[in-house]
């Protein structure tokens, strides 16, 4: 008779995690061991791996002084327990209950065993009563009031004994209720489930015995990583410290592993664009069409080139190229799918700040920041914590920056400074040809609310815009005798600018005045009305 092989229990070796590059939304993970072979072909175990590891991106490679191919590598998956159970001396309550329990039910047991036994001599004491009365009856003998009285004795008996059965069964039945719920309540609260757990079996075949080394890399999900800064404001100079939230739930921990953090997308290499079609057709303008312009009041966002915004879910903004950083020092990241801070870089430099307001779009004065980028790489769109010499002040945005390029940074309002702003409009018609006059006038009010004893100017930056006319047929003019006082700088975007010092306590009023001229032929001017 034959019987099937039993399998071969190959040792496992270990195989832990040495770098890991995070992309935006999973990681690279490389493994790195050194194996002491034998010459010929052989069959490894290393492991054990995350079971999350895509089998189509495995890759293992050799080095070694001599001759050694890898013949084949896979991921061997398999349910384990994640570990034993808790000792005697550390079971909680529940599991003291479930105890005490099952002695009871065992105790409890036994004695049923032992009413049964006693049922079972009492009966079969009656059975010999019976005879015995019967074999006396046929033999003349007449005892009944001692057979009456020792079938009452054993008929007793046999009741007590019944009813205490009865008792035994009864409280047995209550008790299996109570286990199961006991042990239904032990598996919700510390039931430990299987854990699918991977292996690495590789085949390889060396040349001759020696060392060789192993390194290994796949691909695996649920890891991520986004920017993160810390800006600390200290007089004249700034500190910007760069980390980045790494987030992993792979089903391993990653002790001291070399960490690189990239913005490459590998899932959207194989994606092809999206076309649309686009279409342009011609028409006739109509006699009043032809004989009117049609003018409306837009809004529009002046920015500088780079990445346009992206919908959906916020990933991480690198300009429109793949971008690398590498964390100075090694890095633990344990995999419980919780926000952990690695270190980047930091620099500290010189900064020049002002005190910012534009009315018509907050009545807050801001403390802005400007410094240059001197990282030494991309400052990558995320979130700032800012510090200043009260402490944390808050969370701004940083936008994406080129290495050495200027850097902006609000340090939120200053709450001593108050600004009210009033806007005013009129109308008029004038010339021959009847050209509609719009005169719009608007009033800032600055105030500062000084503490005792505080001295010194500050000054503040005020911005108001004044609309920019794109069609020959509308004409915008800043009416500078009007203004007090006239703003210091006019830029092509319409941006009228005041530099205001404000001692002390101090009150300024600033006034704009421009006016909008348009044919008689302009349509819509009234759209162009605002606050």
């Amino acid at each position: 008779m034959s019987t099937a092989p039993k399998p071969i229990a190959f040792p496992v070796i270990a195989l832990p995690v040495t770098a890991v590059t995070c992309l935006e939304d999973r990681a690279h993970i490389e493994r790195t061991v050194m194996l002491d072979l034998e010459a010929g072909v052989q069959r490894l175990r290393l492991g054990p791996v995350s079971a999350l590891a895509v089998d189509r991106t495995l890759h293992a490679e050799l080095t070694a002084d001599h001759a050694a191919t890898v013949l084949d590598v896979r991921i061997v998956r398999s349910w384990t327990p994640r570990g034993p159970l808790p000792s005697t001396g550390d079971d909680s309550a529940l599991r003291h209950r479930v105890h005490v329990l099952e002695e009871e039910r065992i105790a409890l047991g036994q004695r049923r065993d032992r009413l049964h036994a006693r049922l079972g001599l009492l009966g079969r004491l009656a059975a010999d009563l019976l005879r015995e009365i019967g074999e006396g009856v046929g033999c003349g003998e007449s005892e009944g009031p001692r057979w009456a009285r020792e079938l009452d004795r054993v008929d007793d008996e046999r009741d007590a004994y019944g009813e205490q059965l009865r008792t035994v069964e009864a409280r047995l039945a209550g008790l299996a209720v109570e286990l199961g719920e006991a042990q239904r309540a032990i598996d919700l609260s510390e039931g430990e489930p299987a854990e699918l757990v991977g292996h690495i079996e590789l085949t390889v075949e060396t040349a001759v015995a020696g060392p060789v080394r192993l390194r290994l890399s796949h691909l695996t999900p649920c890891a991520l990583w986004r920017p993160a800064y810390r800006a600390v404001l200290d007089g004249d100079s700034l500190t910007l410290e760069t980390d980045a939230m790494v987030w992993q739930r792979t089903g391993e921990d990653w002790s001291d592993v070399r960490l690189t953090l990239s913005t490459a997308r590998s899932a959207l290499a194989t994606d092809p664009p999206r076309l649309g079609e686009d279409r342009l057709t011609l028409g006739d303008r109509s006699a009043a069409e032809r004989r009117t312009v049609d003018v409306e009041l837009r809004e529009e966002e002046i920015g500088d080139l780079g990445p346009a915004p992206v919908l959906g879910l916020p990933g991480v903004d690198d300009g429109g190229e793949a971008r690398v950083l590498s964390s100075p020092a090694p890095v633990s990241v344990p995999g419980d799918g919780r926000a952990h801070r690695v270190p980047i870089s930091a620099f500290t430099t010189a900064e020049s700040s002002e005190f910012a307001c534009s009315p018509e779009l907050s009545p807050l004065v801001t403390q802005v920041v400007r410094f240059d980028n001197l990282s030494g790489h991309a400052l990558l769109a995320g979130p700032v914590d800012l510090v200043r010499g009260s402490g944390f002040s808050g969370r701004g945005t940083l936008d994406f920056t080129a290495p050495g390029a200027p850097v902006e940074l609000a340090f939120g309002s200053c709450d001593d400074h108050r600004v009210v702003r009033y806007a005013e409009e009129s109308r008029d018609s004038a010339g021959i040809i009847q050209r509609t006059v719009v005169t719009r006038t608007v009033r800032l009010h600055l105030s500062r609310f000084s503490a005792p004893g505080e001295q010194g100017e500050r000054v503040v930056v005020l911005r108001e815009r004044i609309p920019v006319s794109e069609v020959s047929a509308v004409e915008v003019r800043l009416r500078k005798e009007a203004c007090s006082p006239a703003p210091d700088v006019v830029d092509a975007e319409g941006i009228a600018r005041w530099d205001v010092a404000l001692p002390p306590g101090g009150r300024r009023t600033v006034t704009l005045v421009y006016e909008l001229s348009a044919s008689a032929k302009v349509v819509g001017l009234s759209n162009l009305t605002r606050p």
